[in-house]
């Protein structure tokens, strides 16, 4: 917020000081006005918007403040560390860094201080403002109203309200003063004064803010003159007489537009000063470098702005899940987030290379926070170094990982090459132990090799899991020990989906039955609605076909829904059919109440296919087709040979009793 603040108070002065240099004597002051009006919003807009890299002065200090928390911290930070960490025993540079800290803060608090303040301020001007504009006397001219005031207060406006007393002048003057505060209603001058005052409140320490509010009344007054002259009905010296007579050493609030007796001179100089040649409109084109200059000085370049927001999206990202390559560096840098008792750590050598996981904040030793030092995290594959600094929960610093060669000489006796750092690092980020691999062959696996270990410790494979697997499937491979874990296979599942009679139990099937989320009740239920009440005979032995019910979701219910309308003895490849075409019982029973009976379940495929309805077979029926064969209803369907094809046809003359003819014709002229 204070860089921010300080860098609008800076540019705003910066525009001060060149309107006060080049523009404030010239006479375009309707250019002047937007000239002012610009600058000011310019200062607290500009600050806000990036520049392309190139152009930016801030490249060099903010390519580490920018990417601390994505990028590699330098290799020299670790000879910084060691350099305060000497210096830890001097007692004063540490209180002067917080005096500073302190002092900054009650900076921060005296500067919105100041803002409600003036905040504060600005509201009750607004409401005196409006409870005078309401509670007097008032004239209605047109738009403008006339609020009669009384004692010795210069006129002045707000809005559309002219606040005047008419009892201290006489009626030219009288009016004089009425056409000078409508032509500042008409341009909306109350407007320009009130972003000024906004202006002052967040810039209440800034002089140059003053002078800004200052020098924009000034030229306002400037402008409403200029008009007033150019009036057919105002002579020049009876009006600047007026003038000295309106003057008055009272000062109005300061939203409104007034006879400023202080503004007088200045005001009756401009009006006899000579009019400014064109030609030096030139000097209003230096405020474009001017704005780029502090663009440049100040804005957050735009490819790092885009960066902060991608690293802090990965950082979220890389707090959320836990995520270790398979070759991960073993120098670079960490960015730690500790939650409760654990500690999302992310570590980053490259711009490519990024990974994390989480750990027991107990497995860290000497971890200290708020202050810079040194940690270790020890297993077995070797020991990591940190160095750097945790501000509460969140910390950032460079890693060094240093591999323990008898972990690796340990390793390669059991058959597991890992020879390079990288994959001891990866090992270690794992936690594979020496302990895991004899276990695993001990299990019965006597060759397995770093890409078995990994995804088997990384999901807790543990010796109870494997024994319970294999007491269900003794010949298992390793490399179904993965996907048996991940998909929460276990050995009640297996023993389930056996008793249900499922008699191909393979680690694929198993996998295949899990994924589609198939269990034992399933499968029984299929197989017992699926038994045919005629013969015994069980339709639904193919273990194959269970994922396809699956998939469909063909289950007990559509089975028995099936045989309420007679259909008790369906094969499964005609369930599946059935299914896949939405052939239900309601389908069937639709036909079944037009006296069309016992069709075959493959007829019932077909009419499906082609959407044969009752009705349809009905209007084949009243053409006169009573002894209808299924099959000749879809071939007619197909081909197009409708009830209202064979209406055309029998009207030119073609009358066959027989449907099979029409589709023969139909045939014919479709050639």
């Amino acid at each position: 917020m204070i860089p921010y603040i300080l860098y609008s108070a800076l540019i705003l002065s910066a525009c001060l000081v060149f309107y006060k240099l080049l523009l404030q004597k010239e006479t375009f002051f309707h250019l002047n006005r937007y000239v002012l009006l610009c600058c000011m919003l310019l200062a607290f807009v500009l600050p806000l918007i990036p520049v392309p890299q190139q152009l930016s002065f801030r490249n060099a200090p903010t390519t580490t403040a920018v990417f601390l928390p994505e990028i590699p911290v330098h290799k020299n930070s670790t000879t910084q560390v060691k350099q305060e960490s000497i210096q830890e025993t001097t007692v004063e540079p540490t209180k002067q860094f917080i005096n500073v800290e302190v002092a900054l803060q009650w900076l921060i608090y005296l500067y919105w201080f100041g803002v409600i303040v003036f905040g504060v301020n600005f509201l009750m001007q607004a409401v005196i403002l409006i409870t005078r504009a309401y509670s007097g006397s008032v004239i209605q001219d047109g738009k403008f109203r006339i609020v009669e005031i009384t004692g010795d207060k210069a006129p002045c406006s707000f809005a559309n309200n002219i606040f005047i007393n008419p009892e201290k002048y006489e009626w030219e003057t009288y009016n004089q003063i009425l056409l000078h505060e409508k032509i500042h209603i008409e341009q909306k001058h109350t407007i320009d004064l009130l972003l000024a005052e906004i202006v002052l409140i967040f810039q209440w320490f800034n002089p140059f803010a003053w002078q800004w509010r200052k020098a924009l009344e000034i030229n306002l007054e400037f402008l409403t003159d200029d008009q007033m002259l150019k009036q057919d009905t105002i002579e020049r010296e009876s009006y600047q007489f007026s003038l000295l007579k309106v003057a008055a050493p009272q000062f109005p609030l300061s939203l409104t537009t007034n006879y400023n007796q202080s503004l007088l001179k200045k005001r009756i100089i401009m009006m006899n000063s000579k009019k400014s040649n064109v030609n030096t409109t030139w000097k209003y084109f230096f405020l474009l470098p001017l704005m780029v200059l502090f663009a440049c000085l100040f804005n957050q370049p735009a490819a790092q702005s885009q960066t902060l927001n991608s690293t802090e999206k990965s950082a979220e990202k890389a707090a959320k899940k836990s995520n270790v390559r398979n070759s991960i560096r073993t120098e670079g840098n960490w960015l730690a987030t500790i939650k409760g008792n654990e500690v999302y750590l992310q570590l980053k050598s490259d711009e490519k290379d990024n990974s994390s996981s989480t750990f027991q904040l107990s497995e860290f030793k000497d971890l200290q926070r708020d202050k810079q030092g040194t940690f270790t995290l020890t297993r077995e594959a070797g020991t990591m170094t940190f160095t750097g600094k945790f501000e509460g929960d969140k910390g950032m610093g460079t890693y060094k990982f240093t591999a323990d060669k008898n972990y690796q000489a340990a390793m390669l006796k059991e058959g597991i090459k890992v020879t390079e750092d990288d994959d001891l690092m990866v090992f270690f980020m794992i936690n594979i132990k020496h302990s895991y691999v004899q276990m695993v062959k001990q299990s019965g696996y006597k060759n397995p090799d770093k890409d078995h270990l990994i995804p088997l410790v990384a999901l807790d494979v543990n010796e109870t899991y494997i024994a319970s697997i294999k007491q269900a499937i003794p010949d298992i491979d390793l490399e179904n020990l993965v996907p048996f874990k991940s998909l929460g296979i276990d050995k009640a599942y297996i023993e389930e989906i056996r008793k249900s009679g499922y008699k191909e139990v393979t680690p694929g099937n198993i996998i295949a039955l899990k994924s589609q989320g198939i269990d034992g009740k399933y499968i029984a239920d299929v197989r017992s609605a699926a038994k045919a009440n005629n013969t015994g005979e069980n339709t639904s032995n193919s273990d194959d076909d269970v994922l396809a019910f699956k998939a469909l979701n063909i289950d007990k219910a559509f089975i028995n829904s099936l045989k309420q309308v007679g259909y008790d003895n369906v094969s499964n490849s005609d369930l599946i059919a059935m299914k896949s075409l939405n052939v239900t019982a309601e389908y069937i029973r639709d036909f079944q109440k037009a006296g069309f009976t016992n069709i075959k379940p493959d007829d019932l495929i077909a009419l499906k296919s082609q959407n044969i309805t009752p009705a349809l077979i009905q209007q084949y029926k009243d053409l006169g087709f009573n002894n209808l064969d299924m099959n000749d209803v879809v071939g007619a369907q197909a081909t197009g040979a409708t009830p209202t094809f064979i209406k055309s046809m029998r009207g030119k003359g073609h009358d066959f009793k027989n449907l099979e003819k029409y589709i023969e014709l139909k045939s014919v002229l479709h050639n």
